[in-house]
């Protein structure tokens, strides 16, 4: 269910509606390059705390940090991809700082995300190149034979039959006038 209450269609994970049709992974991704920002600062935030204690006041810093993420996160994302992220990610409680476990998790879950994120929709893109390739092949082989020119055959610009070939020329580019 999508936050404005429609029903959201079940999805697999290389951009395909479960009913088979094709979904654009770009639109998953409103604003790409904002995701990727936010994403990369929050891995690298997750790297730089790994091994460090952290106090109350750390931790509290950590935590506003998270949730003002999660919200810049939401603003590029689609609504889909928004609840998913609602389902999977678990609020901190505003009466307590949270420890540094649970900041640690929440950062790592939310790094674990987007970095499937990210594989999803590159595995979409490579599906759906792919399938334009395989749909171009259909195309050529639909064609009747000589419609799609094929450079050196007879006929064709290079081949030495070729009005534009001069007798004599041995195919080789001009070096230009001024050399």
């Amino acid at each position: 269910m999508a936050p404005d209450g429609s029903e959201v269609p079940p999805r697999d994970d290389v951009g395909q509606d479960t009913a088979g049709e094709e979904r654009d992974p770009g639109a998953a991704v409103e604003e790409p390059a904002k995701v990727m920002r936010i994403g990369g600062m929050i891995k690298r935030l997750l790297e730089e705390v790994r091994d460090s204690p952290l106090d109350e006041a750390a931790r509290s810093r950590l935590a506003e940090i998270h949730e003002r993420s999660l919200k810049e996160l939401e603003e590029g994302l689609s609504p889909e991809l928004v609840a998913e992220l609602h389902r999977i990610s678990l609020p901190f409680t505003d009466d307590a700082v949270p420890s540094d476990a649970e900041l640690r998790v929440a950062q790592a879950q939310l790094v674990g995300w987007l970095e499937g994120l990210f594989h999803g929709i590159q595995t979409a893109l490579v599906a759906q190149q792919m399938a334009a390739q395989a749909q171009l092949s259909q195309i050529r082989r639909a064609l009747p034979p000589g419609a799609i020119p094929v450079p050196g055959m007879p006929g064709q610009p290079g081949h030495p039959g070729h009005p534009a070939q001069r007798e004599g020329d041995d195919s080789r580019p001009s070096p230009g006038q001024y050399l």
